[in-house]
């Protein structure tokens, strides 16, 4: 009789013990990994020349944008808005990866990352975020945070100073 085997293989599935559609196999989760990286390599490189439409292919339409400042929250739209000007007239950004690491969720079609980076104007700088896999099998960029991390040492200072500066003002 096949119901035991049947009902085995549910409960393995059920249990995430089993492989299931979709769950990309070691040398899959390998691949993908390297597929978004490259996905990063290229953003970083677009906005370096100055590529506009190269950069923005790179996000997902539901792309969200950080930057350093608070106020920083941008949709893909609205980050291009800000961003045209620079483009336009030639002017990107660098930014240089280095210590990058990536995983995978389960499933496969989403992959978070974490990656120092290197600037002329800003320093140290980390960036964070998300990338999915989108329905044609592209790797797009959902989420990006980028920030400039503070040692431990200066961080009451920092605080101190942005708390004046968001002060109301009389």
């Amino acid at each position: 009789m096949r119901t035991p085997a049947i009902f085995a293989a549910m409960l393995a599935a059920a249990l995430g013990s089993a492989p299931t559609a979709g769950t990309a196999a070691p040398a899959g989760r390998a691949a993908d990994l390297a597929a978004a990286a490259k996905v990063l390599d290229a953003f970083h490189a677009a906005a370096s020349r100055a590529d506009e439409a190269a950069y923005f292919e790179l996000l997902a339409p539901n792309a969200v944008f950080f930057g350093t400042d608070s106020t920083e929250r941008w949709d893909k739209e609205a980050f291009r808005a800000f961003a045209h000007p620079y483009f336009s007239q030639g002017k990107g950004w660098t930014f240089v990866p280095s210590d990058r690491h990536l995983d995978a969720a389960r499933g496969g079609d989403v992959v978070w990352f974490d990656e120092k980076l290197a600037s002329e104007s800003y320093g140290d700088c980390r960036g964070t975020g998300v990338l999915e896999r989108q329905q044609d099998g592209a790797w797009r960029i959902t989420q990006y945070h980028l920030t400039i991390p503070i040692p431990n040492d200066l961080a009451k200072e920092f605080v101190a100073k942005i708390r004046e500066t968001a002060k109301p003002k009389p």
